[in-house]
């Protein structure tokens, strides 16, 4: 049954008189006079202008200066370089976009040593150089080891990070307290895991049990009907950041009462008496964990509602709103390794036989006797493991429940990151890495042509594309790891947001510290992995292109989205082409199977990374989260294509549905 929680009736039934409504109080907030309340401490800090049309609660004035350290174009990242005639301190993107062409072309910039750089860059020397039309300033390190290289042409930005900076980053990551060492391939059966299940554990999900799934059902209905995110994030007149976070206590205090009422209505008309929050903190804490948890084991799920279940987590994390409750409404997710630590039982994580217990059956191009075979050898690995490591505290059923969770990692990789892997292989397989047999294999783009933004010869384009692909196998591979980050940054308490007109509308900006420090290290193991880097190495994190940890985790999320679809209509192909008239339809207009894949495969491998998608110049192009743009660009256009019809006759029924 939903309940709607935004409109809980909380009002008590005998409002307090005047003299104390403006008290900052729970009581008065609550109370039907609520309008007259403001928090105090920030009434006094605010100038009384962010009740002017036009401003909002936390939008920077226009003549505020940016933060020190920080980029003065956007303001949201940290600042690299300073530029010797304008006299300003710039990101590496911000600079190459303002100083593209133009008399500024021939600015000089200088790096701004910190602590992070001093070491590298103490000695650089700034030289401006004029090659083919193009102008590169080049950093050159006369005592150090770190090269800083940046290119600026008319129709491709390109930013190269060397290896070495990567290596001092993912060095200093490793000392911070979140751990970015990476996880090596998957051991495969008959071979010893070791300590592969351990790690890989600490942030593999536990499945939800079946009286669980009753209380995330009245949390997604609750979330359903709530206006939470319509309220609070919105720019209005009269709307300051004292009497926003008055609304905030009130809009999340609503949702809070009909949760507990809807679970148990007694306990509900005792909330509703008392006003002890604090009470329920349990409750609380238990069923938003559920939602989180819900949502990382199954990212096709809470597409509307796990939004505003973070940002009404992230605003319950605020100082003011957690004061007023006096608990906080966050903890941690309940994963496969705290619940095997907790009962003594981690050596079930290093027993050769949880590869077979975890496996994934597949049944293309077996036999039935094989699959059978496989599933009696998996369900006997699964019942002598349970008995095996059943104790005090932790029966079979729970010890079931965490393989269970493990295989469920399995399958999100099956079905997240083997699409990738499948597109690397027709890469190699159609196409050759450095030149191409005809005009029709070759996979050359050129910047203007077909809305392409990059000009790339084929093995350019080649050695792109398969980086890009490599980068997001790597991404999803850790994906379980990175969402446990990208949560610890959404909700860490002294990591503040900002409310933000991004251009694409009103966006919650955030840095994200340990996020970053992340994708940076899997940046490293990509380039590593494909030996040279094409095109940007910018990963935008808490700007206007992927203002917070959310939207990195919603953007790369999509990806099988893209590639499934793609991966199952090339599978399908040749068995459309057993049908004679579909046989005659593909040779026809194709010529052979063979050239109708390699048709679909060349556009895709083209204009899927060709820079395009943004709504601008700079937003898109050849920088880490660019390419994701372009991919989806390209999906936008798909009905448009020649071979749209063979799409069809496999089954697509677009790139949102079911495969």
């Amino acid at each position: 049954m939903a309940v709607n929680t935004s409109s809980a009736s909380i009002e008590p039934t005998s409002q307090p008189d005047g003299s104390t409504s403006g008290n900052f109080t729970l009581e008065n907030i609550l109370g039907t006079n609520h309008e007259a309340v403001e928090h105090p401490r920030l009434k006094e800090k605010d100038s009384g202008d962010a009740t002017e049309p036009g401003h909002g609660w936390d939008e920077e004035s226009a003549v505020r200066p940016a933060a020190d350290g920080f980029c003065v174009e956007c303001e949201d990242q940290p600042a690299q370089v300073v530029c010797d005639i304008c006299v300003d301190n710039y990101c590496e993107v911000c600079f190459a976009a303002q100083h593209r062409k133009g008399s500024r072309k021939k600015h000089i910039a200088k790096p701004i040593p910190s602590s992070a750089k001093s070491r590298s860059m103490q000695n650089g020397v700034a030289e401006d150089v004029k090659k083919n039309g193009e102008v590169q300033i080049v950093w050159l390190d006369r005592g150090g080891s770190d090269t800083y290289f940046c290119t600026q042409q008319e129709n491709d930005v390109e930013m190269d990070d060397s290896d070495e900076e990567l290596d001092r980053i993912s060095i200093e990551a490793s000392k911070a307290p979140v751990s970015t060492q990476l996880l090596g391939a998957q051991p495969t059966i008959g071979s010893k895991v070791g300590e592969w299940f351990v790690d890989r554990s600490k942030y593999i999900p536990l499945r939800l049990t079946y009286g669980e799934r009753k209380y995330l059902r009245l949390l997604d209905a609750a979330l359903q009907v709530s206006e939470y995110t319509d309220k609070i994030d919105t720019l209005g007149f009269g709307l300051s950041k004292p009497k926003r976070i008055v609304h905030q206590i009130r809009e999340l205090c609503a949702i809070l009462s009909g949760l507990v009422l809807a679970a148990d209505y007694k306990q509900g008309q005792e909330l509703f008496t008392d006003r002890d929050f604090q009470s329920n903190a349990d409750f609380y804490q238990t069923i938003f964990e559920l939602g989180r948890r819900h949502k990382i084991m199954n990212p096709d799920k809470m597409r509307t509602t796990y939004g505003k279940l973070i940002y009404l987590l992230q605003d319950s994390q605020s100082p003011d709103v957690r004061d007023m409750l006096s608990f906080s409404c966050v903890k941690p997710i309940v994963s496969v390794y705290t619940v095997l630590e907790e009962k003594d039982a981690l050596d079930m994580l290093r027993d050769d036989l949880i590869m077979v217990a975890t496996q994934e059956i597949y049944s293309e191009g077996r036999s039935k006797r094989e699959v059978q075979r496989d599933i009696k050898n998996k369900e006997r690995a699964i019942e002598t493991l349970a008995s095996k490591y059943q104790r005090s505290g932790l029966n079979q059923e729970q010890v079931r429940q965490c393989i269970y969770s493990i295989g469920d990692n399995h399958a999100f990789l099956r079905t997240n990151r083997d699409p990738c892997e499948k597109m690397i292989t027709h890469l190699k397989q159609y196409f050759h890495p450095t030149q191409a047999k005809d005009n029709k294999s070759s996979l050359a783009i050129r910047s203007g042509k077909q809305g392409a933004r990059l000009s790339h010869d084929h093995a350019k384009q080649y050695a792109y594309v398969l980086q890009s692909l490599t980068l997001w196998r790597e991404i999803l591979h850790d994906m379980f790891r990175l969402w446990s980050l990208a949560e610890q940054d959404l909700l860490a308490e002294n990591v503040p947001y900002r409310l933000r007109d991004t251009g694409q509308g009103l966006n919650r900006v955030q840095a994200a510290p340990k996020t970053f420090r992340m994708m940076h290290t899997i940046l490293h193991r990509a380039q590593q992995s494909v030996g040279t880097w094409i095109g940007s190495s910018a990963i935008h994190m808490g700007d206007h292109n992927v203002p917070n940890a959310l939207m990195f985790i919603d953007k790369y999320s999509q990806i099988y989205r893209i590639l499934l679809p793609i991966c199952n209509t090339l599978s399908q192909i040749p068995s459309l082409a057993e049908k004679p008239a579909l046989r005659s339809y593909i040779e026809d207009d194709f010529g052979s199977i063979d050239n109708c894949m390699r048709e679909i495969l060349c556009d895709f491998f083209q204009h899927g990374f060709d820079g395009s998608g943004a709504d601008n110049f700079f937003d898109a192009g050849s920088c880490i989260d660019g390419r994701l743009t372009s991919a989806w660009n390209w999906c936008a256009q798909l009905e448009k294509k020649r071979y749209f019809p063979v799409f069809l006759l496999t089954g697509f029924v677009g790139f949102d549905g079911d495969w």
